[in-house]
């Protein structure tokens, strides 16, 4: 009897593993019907050309495959082992990798000052005291403005090397780091280069030898022009079926590299299983918290980001890039991974939705239900922008891309714009401790600190919002832009019915100022949202002669705004017109002025592709 309950509590110390893990791999078998029930309706459901899917669990790939299409003109079908998708952030994981291997080798130390890796340039020192460390490029609080405009191109051969990326593109720097989750490509740009620095070779090379040829990933490759060998097996990125451009940038964030499903199978087994291959401890290294914007909330790994789903940890990394969107989710408790990867768009909420599920499936399991708490949660209710700073046009995304929050009563708030399902974009908290609320109906929680920062939810990768006025800046650019459409269209006729009756106008020019600045406001306002409804991710990382013309018109009209201040100045001070024709400038004066203040806030003048 004793014997018998020794090996029925052995079996079970094996199958649930001594450190409380669920690794057994049979459990995941099965998998595949899942999966296929899942991601065709996906496609179907979206407009999405294809996809691939490769599942690891106990040291083994368990499951990999490929759906649809990787290239409809030529009707290629998507093969999980062969065809190439573009990588999009998801290279930063592999940054994180070549990164911490040097510090194992004493070549880079995680908490030193880059600057005293940095020869040919510096890191500005704007934070006294304050330097910027490798820790803080991997876990995306360097605290640097993110600027992505025009900074890709269509020709590999064209590109920039890392050197010059990281050089001639430093941002500025807006926060002391440490202190402010803000999703960075600066960061891991540098981090790359502090690759390059400390091993005396290229980093694509670093990564080709150090990381993809120990594991064999033949199919994956940071190399810009790709090898000859790979470039016939990549997929196309669409936008429906219409395909977008490529684009190459830099290869330590994410803009040029490629992958299969299949190699993306073997790097998580090594992550899961701290294969020596990759170093000593590296990934139980990269799935550990080094961050977080609120001790009660998942933070940040390094080049992965965790988050909590039926109780479980999982650390994960989103790639989002022109038709290509990827989740690569790691759950280190049970040595299991998923990669999805999409090549439409309206994808990326999907790829999120289907790890989901494999977990829901396999891993079920409750969190703890926090108790509910009754206060005033008014404090709360406002507008929240990223804390992304963009310091180019990008920043404009922050006015239509806030999150508004409301207080509802009883302890709860509801919130819009949170969610990254879009049939879902109202989700409602509830209370439960101070400043943290748990999502109704999901397994989210959010927290809010004394100055105004919101953080969790899974709204977007690495990302916190911070309280803004942005809701009175939608305002005043609609108020703006009605100003100078009716300025626009009704000057000249004004001046026709004038010149019908027989009345000459006095101070003409400061009429025909007010026109110009509202013409080129208009003509700024057609090119940007011509550029953002038709190819909005080409004009962003490729640039737009378009958007050029319009950022050229924002500019001269910001300009010519001072002259109709002055004007507005000079009409009261000379008594020019009559009083309705003074207070009608005037108030065009200000509106024009408000405008013209959110637009530069905003990065929509003054900024122009070089």
């Amino acid at each position: 009897m004793q014997k018998v309950l020794f090996l029925g509590l052995t079996t079970a110390l094996l199958v649930c593993g001594l450190s409380g893990r669920a690794v057994a791999s049979t459990d995941l078998e099965d998998v595949g019907t899942l999966v296929d029930q899942v991601v065709p309706a996906q496609l179907a459901a979206h407009d999405i050309p294809g996809a691939a899917v490769t599942v690891v669990s106990g040291g083994r790939q368990v499951f990999s495959r490929g759906y649809g299409y990787a290239d409809l003109a030529g009707r290629v079908p998507v093969d999980a082992a062969r065809t190439g998708f573009f990588t999009a952030s998801t290279a930063k994981t592999f940054t994180a990798i070549a990164a911490l291997q040097l510090v194992q080798e004493g070549k880079l130390d995680l908490r030193a000052d880059v600057n005293t890796y940095l020869k040919t340039f510096k890191i500005e020192n704007t934070f006294p005291g304050r330097p910027v460390t490798l820790e803080h490029l991997l876990t995306h609080t360097a605290g640097f403005a993110d600027n992505v405009l025009g900074s890709s191109w269509e020709d590999p051969a064209a590109a920039e090397s890392l050197a010059e990326v990281v050089k001639n593109g430093r941002p500025e720097r807006v926060r002391p780091p440490g202190t402010v989750l803000a999703y960075d490509n600066y960061a891991y740009n540098l981090a790359g280069y502090l690759v390059e620095v400390a091993s005396g070779r290229p980093f694509a090379e670093y990564v080709r030898s150090r990381v993809l040829a120990p594991l064999g990933m033949e199919g994956t490759s940071f190399e810009a022009p790709l090898p000859a060998a790979l470039v016939g097996t990549l997929a196309q990125g669409y936008n429906g079926d219409v395909p977008y451009k490529r684009y190459y940038g830099s290869p330590a964030s994410g803009a040029g590299p490629v992958t299969t499903a299949a190699d993306m199978g073997r790097l998580m087994i090594a992550l899961l299983g701290d294969d020596p291959r990759l170093g000593r401890n590296v990934g139980t290294t990269m799935m550990s918290r080094h961050y977080t914007q609120d001790a009660r909330l998942p933070g940040m790994g390094y080049g992965l980001e965790e988050r909590v789903r039926n109780g479980r940890r999982i650390f994960s990394k989103g790639g989002d890039i022109n038709g290509f969107h990827h989740v690569l989710a790691l759950l280190p408790d049970q040595r299991t991974g998923v990669y999805v990867v999409f090549n439409g768009e309206d994808s990326a909420a999907s790829a999120g939705e289907l790890v989901d599920r494999i977990v829901d499936r396999y891993f079920p399991g409750k969190q703890e239900a926090p108790r509910p708490v009754r206060g005033d949660t008014s404090a709360y209710a406002g507008t929240y922008t990223p804390t992304r700073i963009r310091g180019d046009l990008l920043r404009a995304g922050a006015l239509f891309g806030n999150v508004t929050v409301e207080a509802a009563g009883d302890g709860t708030i509801t919130t819009t714009g949170l969610s990254r399902d879009p049939a879902r974009p109202v989700q409602t908290w509830q209370l439960v401790g101070p400043g943290l609320f748990a999502e109704r109906g999901g397994q989210e929680r959010i927290a809010f600190d004394g100055h105004g920062l919101l953080a969790g939810g899974h709204q977007e990768e690495a990302a916190t919002f911070e309280r803004s006025a942005a809701g009175l800046h939608v305002w005043l650019v609609y108020a703006g832009l009605a100003a100078f459409a009716l300025a626009g269209l009704g000057m000249p006729v004004a001046a026709l019915v004038r010149r019908l009756r027989g009345r000459p106008a006095r101070h003409r020019s400061a009429w025909w100022l007010a026109w110009l600045t509202s013409v080129l406001v208009l003509v700024f306002a057609y090119g940007f949202a011509v550029t953002i409804a038709v190819a909005p991710t080409d004009a962003v990382f490729l640039g737009s002669p378009l958007l050029t013309a319009a950022l050229i018109a924002s500019s001269t009209a910001f300009v010519l705004t001072g002259g109709v201040l002055a004007c507005s100045a000079g009409a009261w001070w000379k008594g020019w017109w009559g009083p309705a024709g003074r207070i009608s400038y005037t108030a065009f004066a200000l509106v024009s002025a408000g405008f013209m203040a959110v637009a530069y806030a905003y990065g929509m003048v003054g900024g122009v592709f070089g």
